[in-house]
């Protein structure tokens, strides 16, 4: 008996070292990968951290969100739509535009252009749509007199109110022979997806995808956090929308976060670079629903398209299928080339160090620089790790306003009130580098003057955050949100 517990022990004790040593090359493994991807620092230390800290949780963690794992099939149809875009935006060369060099925005749209394949195009017509109710007037308008196609794509469609008339002008719309296709994040809106108006457009003729759909076995192979985050509406190719807002009424919407009703504003859209939107939409269409690109360009609309206006706007798709922190270069160029004023808004403010570091130097330079976050977000890790970088940004000087009239949600840029960046994005790793996201360059001072002004009305109904407010939170709350910043490169 002694002799079979002594063999049992030495069994038991050789497969725990045989575990222990396992699990060290894994940690190794795991922390080699990372320095060898040459990721930025603060996005290496922090993956190290997890990894190494949390013995167990931390290399699963990696193993599920630490690569960008579109899956081979998505990554196999985004390569095969290059060269046929490429070709696609080329017959848009009557309406390109380069702008010259002593443009404010010329930085901006040349490393865009380069890094993500669209050009500013002119003759469109930019009107800003201040308000949710506003947006949904417009493109339920749009929607009832449509003729031909109604496309929409969008991270959130949750039912109730106003998004629920939607429904009913696509159920008209599709009656009269219209091709309406919506293509919505399977997380996002996994709510409507799986109910019974989704249904309803599906048995009345109307095309319902999900985008980049989730699951168990999926996880094994394709990572499930990124996520279609971009909100986008093209009717009859001639008129479209994008901004910040998802299809959601705001009265029926996360009601009991307590951060309030989600303040947001879209754009409406005519003229030549509709087209941009046209395309950005079929080729998300065909990778998700698999249908070639050739085939769907009949349903872009007329070609070419007639000048609306003089505003020049550049469509600026980004996500992990395209080139490697093009968004984040771009955004960061955007801020250096500031000469006099910077206005930024987002609901979510968890800077790489890039941006950072972008803001502070215009600040230190001179630079008047605005930043508009809500009082309140839905989410406390994020408060907490934006709230370990407002230090840094005050003392050089950037006034950070806390909105205090619900959850700011517009996502906006405005430099030196010559030119606008306008969209989906949010100043946040997420936006920057997990999420495809679509967002506007408009070169027009009369745009970017409404942008700007309805920037400062989210300003009057702010309080400006202190260095004092600050320090004077407990020192818990400190560490807590120290160790926030610390890992929020992953967030």
């Amino acid at each position: 008996m002694p002799e079979l517990l002594n063999n049992a022990y030495h069994a038991m004790t050789s497969y725990y070292g045989l575990f222990v040593i396992a699990h060290v090359l894994l940690q190794l493994g795991i922390s080699a990968r990372v320095i060898m991807r040459r990721l930025p620092v603060g996005v290496s230390l922090a993956w190290i951290l997890v990894v190494d800290g949390f013995p167990v949780a931390g290399p699963l963690l990696y193993l599920v969100l630490g690569e960008l794992r579109l899956g081979s099939r998505r990554a196999q149809r985004f390569k095969q739509l290059f060269r046929p875009v490429v070709m696609w935006l080329k017959e848009l060369d009557d309406t390109r535009v380069k702008l010259e060099p002593g443009h404010p925005g010329q930085p901006f749209a040349e490393l865009a252009e380069r890094s993500l394949g669209f050009p500013p195009l002119s003759g469109g017509k930019m009107k800003l749509l201040p308000s949710w109710q506003v947006a949904f007037d417009a493109i339920l308008e749009d929607i009832r007199v449509a003729e031909k196609s109604v496309f929409m794509e969008f991270y959130i469609w949750h039912p109730g109110g106003r998004a629920d008339d939607v429904v009913d002008a696509l159920l008209e719309a599709a009656g009269r022979g219209v091709d309406c296709r919506l293509l919505l994040d399977a997380l996002g809106s996994r709510t409507f997806l799986r109910g019974p108006l989704a249904r309803r457009l599906r048995e009345a003729g109307v095309q319902v995808h999900a985008a980049l759909p989730g699951g168990i076995f999926r996880l094994l192979f394709v990572r499930f956090d990124l996520r279609l985050h971009r909100k986008n509406v093209v009717v009859d190719g001639r008129v479209a929308y994008t901004g910040s807002m998802n299809l959601v009424d705001p009265r029926c919407f996360k009601q009991s976060s307590g951060v309030g009703q989600w303040v947001d504003a879209m754009a409406r859209i005519e003229g030549p670079p509709v087209k941009a939107l046209a395309i950005t939409f079929l080729a998300d269409w065909s990778v998700e629903v698999g249908e070639r690109i050739e085939d769907l360009k009949q349903h872009s609309g007329p070609y070419p398209l007639p000048a609306a206006g003089e505003t020049v706007v550049q469509a600026v798709p980004s996500g992990p299928a395209y080139a490697l922190n093009a968004m984040e270069r771009a955004l960061v160029m955007a801020v250096y080339s500031a000469r006099e004023e910077v206005i930024l808004t987002t609901p979510y403010f968890v800077p790489d160090e890039p941006l950072q570091m972008a803001i502070v130097s215009a600040a230190m330079r001179g630079v008047s620089v605005t930043l508009v976050a809500p009082k309140h977000v839905d989410s406390k890790l994020v408060a907490f790790a934006s709230n370990a970088f407002y230090a840094e940004l005050i003392e050089a000087g950037v006034r950070v306003m806390k909105f205090s009239g619900g959850l700011l949600h517009t996502k906006s840029v405005t430099v030196d009130g010559e030119w606008s960046l306008f969209g989906s994005l949010n100043l946040d790793p997420r936006s920057l580098h997990l999420n495809f996201e679509l967002s506007l360059g408009v070169y027009d001072d009369q745009f970017t003057q409404s942008l700007r002004g309805l920037q400062l009305e989210y300003v009057e109904s702010s309080q400006r955050l202190t260095l004092d407010e600050l320090e004077s939170r407990p020192p818990a709350t400190h560490l807590v949100e120290s160790l926030a910043r610390l890992v929020a490169p992953l967030l």
